[in-house]
């Protein structure tokens, strides 16, 4: 069987306030708003990277750990206290507990999306 045309096209972050959340990654990553609608929001990244948030009223983060992270975001960083205190003055909140290794700290966005910044 041959493989149909299959492409990636967006992550999609569920918020209850798609153009906050969208400024507030757009900042830590140095990208673009190229859409803004009150229910979809999407960032431009180098190539064809973007990032899409989805207005979602009754969005409620995971308890972790004892839930699990389903799904996250990795970013790669060259100074992990420069960039801790970046994201920290943003608006994320840093998360301790059972997975504090020096190569990796995790977040939480302002609405409490998972996120870890990662030594590259």
């Amino acid at each position: 069987m041959t493989r149909p045309a299959i492409d990636l096209d967006y992550i999609v972050l569920d918020c209850p306030d798609t153009a906050a959340l969208a400024a507030f990654y757009g900042e830590m990553l140095g990208w673009d708003i190229v859409r803004s609608e009150k229910d979809w929001t999407i960032l431009q990244g180098p190539g064809n990277l973007r990032l899409a948030f989805q207005q979602a009223e009754d969005f409620v983060p995971l308890k972790w750990p004892s839930e699990g992270i389903k799904s996250h975001l990795d970013l790669v960083v060259d100074d992990m206290a420069a960039s801790e205190e970046y994201v920290v003055g943003l608006g994320a909140t840093k998360v301790t507990g059972p997975l504090d290794q020096p190569s990796f700290t995790v977040f939480r966005d302002p609405v409490g999306h998972l996120f870890c910044l990662c030594l590259r």
